[in-house]
């Protein structure tokens, strides 16, 4: 049992749960099996994430069980490092299949013995049209298909075709296996639909062994059935592949009859979610492959700094219908900024550094000063940040000629820097081009911790580091790939792309204890954001990914748009 958090059936209600229930409560159903069946052929998105939490969370809720299987019927495709991104991805959310990992390979035997049977029956046929050919016979949504010629051949006839399809006698593309069903029917799906197809590659477990695959609409409702499965849960979009998946189950001597209910796929505002897309971005080289922080793939968000509550507390808020809809990109990272709010610890960076040197404060000396890991967690504790002479704040967080609302640094006025001393501005150092290079400043040692026993206020109050402690850093801003809410509505998608969707930052500047903060772990830099601990990261380079800002501040810039 992984510790990823349930919820009582009053606390999620949607339309597949109360069929779930319902089939229980009859006693239809004596216990609940689900499966999540990928296909290797990518790495998983957020929207495979959804589909991970429903089955796997309803195993979970319903007392039931949820089996990761692949279905692996396509090995032009297929990859094992797909596959074992994959598991980690599940891993990763938080589940575990326990013992019920599955592969559609494992059944090719037996789905080749009632791809036979079907053709003993009288209701699957050898068919030597080429794609074109079988495209124009099809018909279309309003004409009713025209049968194969091939379509009456004997029995004997099939079954001797078929056997040597299987022993790699013919070319690619020179005959398929077809099931006999309907060429007159209004669901193309059921237009006698290809079941096997020659293709003369190796397979990623079982090798050469095998000269014919079966089509996903064929291997995937018999593989639930050899599972037992008993809710068989898929996108909107094999709806109109459910009489297919039925008329299968019927007309076979399967060992369970599973049935097919659909939901409505995820779609995300600022992103796109379809694995050939995806896939081209990668190969491409729009990306920096699946895991860069700018995609939609859990290995990205992962890489990005993301947890994994976050990604399950998403997919729980967004619910299960049947109803197509886009979810804002804003909904999913103030789900991650609730997560992180509470579980993030705090530490201190200067991304654009500017020098500040307290011109009092003694030469050569340093000090530990308290700070707090995480206000919104007791148990977080405390650590020590060392102060020095030479400090950094944020270019931004100095105003020579300053307004009367900005309540930063500048020249004559007083702040306070985060759980160290009140300092004042007395002078402001620049170069030969006149920006301002350094600030010279006086600090009061009677402040320390950044009370004042007198009780004077004031308003502003910076980040900073220790110049002579600080460790020097890259880092990376991310913001949306797309600039628009639908990419490629307009035309090509990557004429969408936003050339802006990564900053990095060199010479940035952290509080020394960063450098200790294990890869893949998130941090708030205060007043900034949340970074991650980037795997590219080297003995010689720090490097840090910022996850999302503290605000929505996309939200300003669509709106200035």
């Amino acid at each position: 049992m992984s510790d990823v958090e349930t919820a009582t059936e009053n606390e999620i209600r949607d339309f597949i749960r109360e069929i779930v229930r319902t089939d229980l409560n009859s006693g239809k159903t004596s216990s609940l099996v689900t499966r999540f069946p990928p296909e290797p052929n990518g790495y998983l998105h957020i929207g495979h994430a959804k589909s991970i939490c429903l089955n796997f969370g309803l195993a979970q809720e319903f007392g039931g069980r949820c089996h990761l299987r692949f279905d692996d019927t396509n090995p032009e495709k297929e990859e094992l490092e797909y596959i074992d991104a994959i598991k980690t991805d599940v891993s990763w959310l938080g589940f575990d299949w326990g013992e019920h990992l599955y592969y559609a390979s494992d059944y090719f035997e037996q789905l080749y013995d009632w791809a036979v049977h079907l053709i003993k029956e009288g209701k699957a046929y050898i068919c030597d049209l080429d794609a074109e050919q079988m495209r124009e016979y099809r018909g279309t949504l309003t004409k009713p298909g025209t049968n194969s010629p091939h379509r009456d051949r004997s029995v004997e006839e099939n079954l001797d075709l078929f056997g040597r399809m299987r022993a790699g006698e013919f070319k690619e593309g020179e005959r398929v296996l077809r099931a006999k069903i309907d060429m007159a029917s209004g669901n193309m799906n059921m237009r006698d639909p290809v079941m096997y197809r020659i293709l003369h590659a190796d397979h990623p477990r079982t090798g050469d062994a095998w000269h014919i695959y079966p089509n996903y609409d064929f291997a995937h409702g018999q593989s639930d059935a050899i599972e037992t499965i008993t809710h068989s849960i898929c996108t909107l979009e094999f709806e109109d592949h459910r009489p297919l998946y039925e008329w299968f189950v019927e007309n076979l001597p399967v060992p369970a009859e599973p049935r097919q209910f659909e939901f409505a796929r995820l779609n995300l505002t600022y992103t796109v979610l379809s694995k050939r897309k995806l896939i081209q971005l990668v190969e491409e080289g729009h990306v920096n492959g699946w895991d860069d922080p700018r995609m939609p793939t859990i290995s990205g968000y992962r890489r990005r700094g993301f947890p994994a509550a976050a990604l399950r507390d998403f997919s729980r808020r967004i619910g299960v219908s049947k109803s197509n809809s886009t979810v804002e990109v804003a909904n999913l990272e103030a789900c991650v900024r609730e997560d992180l709010n509470k579980t993030a610890e705090r530490r201190m960076a200067v991304l654009k550094p500017l020098k500040v040197t307290i011109i009092n404060y003694p030469e050569g000396q340093s000090e530990e000063l308290e700070a707090v890991n995480n206000p919104e967690d007791e148990g977080a504790g405390k650590r020590m940040v060392p102060f020095s002479r030479e400090l950094y704040i944020e270019q931004d967080d100095f105003m020579e000629d300053a307004p009367k609302k900005f309540f930063r640094l500048s020249q004559g006025r007083e702040v306070r820097l985060r759980y160290a001393y009140f300092v004042t501005c007395n002078e402001v150092i620049k170069n030969d081009a006149g920006e301002v290079i350094e600030l010279l400043c006086t600090y009061d040692p009677e402040t320390k911790g950044g009370n004042s026993p007198d009780g004077r206020k004031v308003k502003g109050t910076l980040h900073w580091v220790s110049g002579e402690h600080a460790a020097s850093a890259e880092v990376r801003l991310y913001n949306h790939l797309f600039t628009k809410e639908n990419p490629g509505s307009d035309g090509d998608f990557l004429d969408d792309i936003n050339p802006d969707s990564v900053e990095v930052l060199n010479n940035c500047l952290l509080e020394p204890s960063l450098a200790q903060i294990p890869v893949g772990k998130t941090v708030q830099f205060e007043r900034l954001g949340y970074f991650c601990h980037d795997i590219d990261s080297s003995t010689d380079k720090l490097i840090y990914n910022r996850t999302v800002a503290l605000r929505d501040t996309w939200a300003k810039v669509k709106a200035k748009g």
